[in-house]
């Protein structure tokens, strides 16, 4: 399996886990957009340094080759994934303690 594939079953799970499995909702709210979009900034220094200076590198076989600041975007499906599931099953767990 190719780490474009792979990337692109994450974010289809993580869809699926927010919506239909833990029903949270995450990424229908505004707030987690904006967040989001400050996490990015981040993410794309971070793969910039690790990947710029070859500390990190890749097959160019297993991804697509698109790149954004030196990281393939195949990095962003994954942050993305990690970042939204990080926080449905923050929602999911919040809400179930407040049931207690």
């Amino acid at each position: 399996m190719s780490y474009t594939f792979l990337a692109v079953v994450g974010v289809a799970a993580t869809v699926l886990i927010d919506f239909v499995v833990l029903r949270t909702r995450v990424l229908a709210r505004r707030a987690f957009w904006v967040a989001y979009a400050v996490i990015v900034v981040f993410q794309l220094m971070t793969n910039g340094v690790l990947t710029g200076l070859a500390i990190v590198t890749y097959d160019p076989n297993a991804i697509i080759g698109r790149r954004f600041a030196y990281a393939p975007v195949e990095d962003l499906l994954f942050g993305f994934a990690l970042v939204t599931q990080t926080l449905s099953w923050w929602v999911f767990w919040g809400r179930r303690l407040e049931r207690r």
